[in-house]
C-alpha cells in the first residue's frame, strides 16, 4: 500500500522526460551495464524525501555535490508541483580522496564533523595529507583566509615544498574552526606522539586521545611483570616476528621505545624511561610501524 501511494502520489507529479533527461541516467542507460529499475527510482525516492521534510520539518533548502544536482532539480520539481512552494537547491564542489575517489557513506571513507566518529586527529591528518594539485582549492572552500594570504602561502609553498606549508594550514584551520582552538591542540599531541615520537606530547594526551590513536594504531593492554624485557615487549605485542629474526630485529636498531631506539633485546623495561607516568608506551618497529601499549595496574 505504500508503494502505491508514492507511485499514484509523487509518481504522478514526476514527469518522465526530466527524470530521462538527466546526464547521469543518460550516462547509465549509454553503459554496459545498463541502469536497473532501483537506479532509476532513486532520484524519485529522494524527490520525495525532498517533499516530506518540507512538509514535516519545513525545510526548503537541499544541499548536497555536484554529482546531486540531479537529484535535487527532481525535488524542487516536485515541491513545486506538489505545493505551489519556492524551495532551493544548492550543489557544491565533489570532495574526493587524495586517491581521487568520492568520499562518503557509501563508500565507507566519510570525513565527519562528529568527534565520535572522525577524532580531531584525523580529520588534521586528512587534510595535511592533501596533494599539492588541490590544497589551494581547498584553502579557498574550507577556510575564510583571505584570497590575498591564500596566494601568499602558495608562493611561499612554490619556494619551500618541503615544510607543507599550506597543508598544515589547511588542517590547522579546518581542525580548529570543526573542534575549537582545544580540538587542533589535540590533533598536534596526536601527531607529535605518533609521527615524531614526542614523550611530551604522549605524556600529555588523555585517555580519550589514547583511544581515537588506538583507532588507527595497533595497540595492547599489557601487565608489567617484574624482568619483563625489550624482547618480550616487542613480542607480547606482536610486533616482531618469532624466533630469532625478531631477536636480530632488535640488535640491528629497528626498534624504538618513546622514541630511544633500543638494541639490547634483553634490557628490561624502566618505568619513567620506556613507560611512562600515564602507563603508556609507544614501540616503533623501523620507519612507520607503530604500537601504543597500555600497561595496567603499575
Amino acid at each position: 500500500e505504500p508503494l502505491l501511494r508514492f507511485a499514484c502520489g509523487a509518481g504522478g507529479r514526476l514527469r518522465m522526460g526530466a527524470l530521462l533527461s538527466r546526464h547521469g541516467c543518460q550516462a547509465r542507460l549509454r553503459s554496459a551495464e545498463g541502469m536497473s529499475l532501483a537506479e532509476f527510482l532513486y532520484p524519485a525516492l529522494q524527490a520525495y524525501d525532498f517533499l516530506h521534510l518540507r512538509r514535516r520539518h519545513g525545510c526548503r533548502l537541499q544541499i548536497g555535490g555536484a554529482d546531486q544536482m540531479g537529484n535535487i532539480m527532481s525535488g524542487y520539481e516536485l515541491v513545486s508541483r506538489e505545493t505551489g512552494e519556492d524551495v532551493f537547491g544548492i550543489t557544491v564542489p565533489l570532495i574526493t580522496s587524495t586517491t581521487g575517489d568520492k568520499l562518503g557513506k557509501t563508500a565507507g571513507n566519510a570525513v565527519w564533523l562528529n568527534r565520535d566518529k572522525t577524532s580531531p586527529f584525523e580529520l588534521y591528518q586528512f587534510f595535511v595529507r592533501q596533494q599539492d594539485s588541490i590544497v589551494e582549492k581547498y584553502l579557498k572552500l574550507f577556510t575564510f583566509l583571505p584570497l590575498e594570504e591564500i596566494r601568499h602561502i602558495m608562493e611561499m609553498h612554490a619556494k619551500e615544498p618541503e615544510k607543507w606549508g599550506p597543508q598544515k594550514r589547511l588542517a590547522a584551520e579546518v581542525t580548529k574552526l570543526v573542534h575549537g582552538r582545544e580540538g587542533l591542540e589535540s590533533a598536534k599531541r596526536c601527531t607529535k606522539a605518533l609521527y615524531h615520537s614526542s614523550v611530551e606530547a604522549l605524556e600529555a594526551m588523555s585517555d580519550q586521545e589514547l583511544q581515537e590513536l588506538f583507532k588507527q594504531t595497533p595497540s595492547a593492554e599489557l601487565l608489567l611483570e617484574p624482568g619483563t624485557s625489550v624482547l618480550d615487549l616487542c613480542r607480547k605485542a606482536n610486533a616482531i616476528p618469532a624466533g630469532p629474526s625478531g631477536y636480530q630485529k632488535i640488535t640491528d636498531g629497528g626498534v624504538s621505545i618513546n622514541g630511544i631506539r633500543e638494541t639490547n633485546p634483553e634490557a628490561v623495561l624502566v618505568v619513567g624511561q620506556h613507560i611512562l607516568k600515564n602507563g603508556v608506551s609507544l614501540l616503533r618497529i623501523g620507519k612507520k610501524n607503530y604500537y601504543i601499549i597500555k600497561w595496567l595496574q603499575l
